[in-house]
């Protein structure tokens, strides 16, 4: 039986559980959850946080110049994200690997080429991809997006069956509901334009990017037929959660 592919987004937010440090914990959970699944699942992983990991270490000088400071701080906590990755995964019998792209590598054919093969070859051999934007030579995702974007390209060249977004909301709630003070998720929808006209647009303290930029990611993974959940990364075992049903969560078909 082949395995379902999942290209799982995980954000700043969730990584930190909303403070100002990476939780192991919640890396332990991810990978906790993801040996849980790897009978049925091949897991691909987009993962933001390496500015959040250089902070617990650093606070760099700088003379205004704020994304230059940011892609620094990208270079120095890159390594510290992907030490714990493979730390946390590794006592759980899980092997990782690190992928760092850009954008721009996403419009050249033989570029995008490499990317899936090496990624392909990674899977093939019980490696979990961890993969980020490389911040030392663009600054998308450190301005606009949150990986967003870059998890959605992803899933479409690997041709992923499934996009899961974690994030720090139990999906995207209804309008009326947040006016209300009382959030009701939007439980499946086909149609995007039903989302845009119920999104609050909203940036956290460590991500950059808002539920806009998941209706942007949204919008790439549907040309390429791919179901996008929208869960709550907060919450422990938000990935099995999802899949059994038993966590509100926006499922876009």
């Amino acid at each position: 039986m082949s395995k379902k592919r999942v290209l799982l987004k995980i954000g700043s937010n969730t990584l930190t559980k909303e403070t100002n440090h990476i939780s192991r914990g919640k890396i332990e959970d991810i990978g906790r959850q993801i040996a849980s699944l790897n009978n049925e699942y091949e897991f691909i992983v987009v993962s933001s946080g390496a500015i959040a990991a250089a902070k617990q270490f650093v606070k760099l000088e700088h003379n205004g110049q704020e994304i230059t400071v940011k892609q620094a701080l990208a270079a120095i906590g890159q390594p510290h994200l992907m030490r714990m990755f493979q730390e946390s995964f590794r006592e759980l019998g899980l092997f990782t690997s690190q992928c760092l792209l850009s954008y721009s590598d996403f419009e050249k054919p033989a570029s995008k080429e490499n990317i899936k093969n090496t990624i392909d070859v990674l899977v093939q051999n019980n490696f979990i991809p961890i993969i980020n934007e490389n911040d030392t030579v663009a600054t998308d995702e450190i301005k606009f997006g949150d990986n967003d974007k870059l998890a959605a390209l992803t899933a479409s060249l690997l041709k992923a069956d499934l996009l899961i977004i974690a994030t720090n909301t139990n999906g995207i709630y209804t309008k009326a509901s947040l006016e209300n003070g009382s959030p009701e998720t939007i439980k499946s929808v086909s149609d995007i334009s039903d989302l845009t006209t119920e999104i609050s647009e909203g940036k956290s303290s460590h991500g950059t990017g808002g539920m806009q930029s998941k209706i942007d990611a949204i919008t790439i993974a549907k040309q390429s037929n791919i179901e996008t959940w929208i869960v709550n990364g907060l919450q422990d075992n938000f990935i099995t959660s999802a899949i059994k049903g038993t966590s509100a969560y926006t499922k876009i078909k």
